[in-house]
């Protein structure tokens, strides 16, 4: 009896380590393909758009790799140079098809993506359009999804490529809420509530 006790325990163990190495390999792989993704898509954007610097800044600061920049680093970070050709595409002082436009590429961005690393940096670099460009940003962002489905809906994305990606998927969730919510309450009341001051401070 406790020989079979024993070699159940050792079955189990050997089928878990099964099991964690197919993870790996899983995750090895799927980084591999996001790789080959980001690669293909800045390819295409060099040869097709006509917006093909701004479109590879978005690919590049929005990559599959899981890795943020390191905070000693940040303000030298390429995410961040990347950020800033981003926003300069989308100042007041462009014209209003190359806002659209980038829009419209971020758009594109979050509805084409399963992986949630993709999701998050996107939302990052919205999230920071919308605190450090001008509000005509928050306007465009608003009229885009008057006219279409809203660029912001992510109720239903899920990253199911492993146990942490499901959980992170649910993260990506909640700050696409916040970022939906945000852009409802500047619609509605002209307010910001992270740039604008607090109304009761104007009181005194």
């Amino acid at each position: 009896m406790k020989r079979r006790k024993r070699k159940s325990g050792e079955n189990f163990v050997i089928e878990r380590e099964r099991e964690c190495r197919a993870e790996e390999r899983r995750r090895a792989s799927g980084k591999h393909l996001g790789a080959i993704k980001d690669t293909t898509t800045v390819s295409l954007a060099k040869v097709n758009s006509d917006y093909k610097e701004l479109d590879i800044a978005i690919v590049k600061a929005t990559n599959h790799v899981e890795r943020p920049a390191k905070e000693k680093h940040i303000r030298e970070s390429y995410t961040l140079l990347l950020c800033a050709a981003i926003f300069a595409a989308i100042s007041a002082t462009r014209p209003r098809a190359d806002v659209a436009y980038c829009i419209h590429a971020l758009a594109r961005r979050l509805s084409k993506t399963h992986n949630w690393a993709v999701a998050l940096k996107t939302l990052v670099v919205i999230h920071r359009a919308l605190r450090e460009v001008d509000p005509t940003f928050h306007e465009e962002v608003i009229n885009y999804g008057r006219s279409r489905s809203h660029m912001l809906n992510m109720a239903h994305f899920k990253d199911d490529s492993s146990p942490n990606a499901w959980d992170y998927s649910s993260w990506v969730r909640c700050y696409a809420l916040f970022l939906e919510e945000r852009l409802e309450c500047f619609r509605l009341l002209k307010y910001d509530v992270e740039t604008d001051r607090p109304v009761s401070s104007s009181l005194h």
